[in-house]
């Protein structure tokens, strides 16, 4: 499960060491670790890493197939988490050191800026070959971050990037040895720390209007549902 701590001016939230999917307890405390940070003392920056082969292979669609009844209301706490993201009062780094998957990638978009082990790991979006259409608050997000060709091939083609091919098409900022991914990502962090959380949320927040309104939309994102 994630959990978070601090060293220094930046906070570490660990997403886990399995596939961390989503499912409403991941969502949760994902949520609960970025109230932490919230909560800690200027200045402050957060770096969303995992363990393993997998930073986060996106929805857990087991739970989504055992619990149909629940999965829009799931749904709403998915794309609200993705705008709270989008928006945060605080400098956020996804250091990427495995697999980035579907809703995971969109995870990472959602961050200021993404760092990706150079050797290992792929950044992808399945959906185009797992028969799933992004929800209009998904496509608003990956087509606000991405180039329009580079959305095109990770939304239509369903390309997967390894690390140096991610940098290229502008997906991440950086690729490097997994030794140095982590250091990376927190140098990163501490650098853009002392930013003021308030101003850097109203930026966000103003850059990206539609985008969040669109995340937020509850009727146009829900999918749907069997009878």
């Amino acid at each position: 499960m994630p959990s978070i701590e601090r060293d220094g001016d930046v906070f570490i939230l660990d997403l886990g060491d399995d596939e961390n999917r989503f499912n409403p307890d991941w969502v949760s405390a994902v949520g609960a670790a970025l109230d932490e940070v919230e909560a800690g003392a200027h200045p402050r920056a957060v770096v969303l890493t995992a363990q393993g082969k997998v930073w986060s292979n996106g929805l857990d669609l087991e739970w989504f197939a055992a619990n149909l009844s629940e999965v829009n209301g799931f749904l709403v706490e998915v794309h609200e988490l993705f705008a709270r993201v989008l928006s945060f009062g605080a400098p956020t780094i996804a250091a990427i050191q495995g697999h980035c998957f579907a809703a995971g990638a969109m995870l990472a978009l959602a961050c200021d800026e993404r760092f990706m082990r150079a050797d290992r790991g792929y950044f992808c979006l399945p959906e185009a070959d797992i028969n799933i259409p992004f929800t209009p608050g998904m496509s608003a997000l990956i087509q606000a971050k991405l180039t329009p060709q580079t959305a095109y091939e990770t939304m239509v083609t369903a390309r997967r990037y390894g690390g140096v091919d991610a940098v290229v098409a502008g997906v991440v900022q950086q690729a490097v040895d997994e030794n140095e991914l982590l250091p990376a990502a927190k140098a990163r962090a501490a650098e853009l720390a002392g930013k003021d959380g308030g101003t850097m949320a109203t930026i966000k927040q103003r850059m990206h209007t539609g985008v969040l309104e669109t995340l937020r939309d509850r009727e146009a994102n829900a999918l749907p549902m069997p009878g």
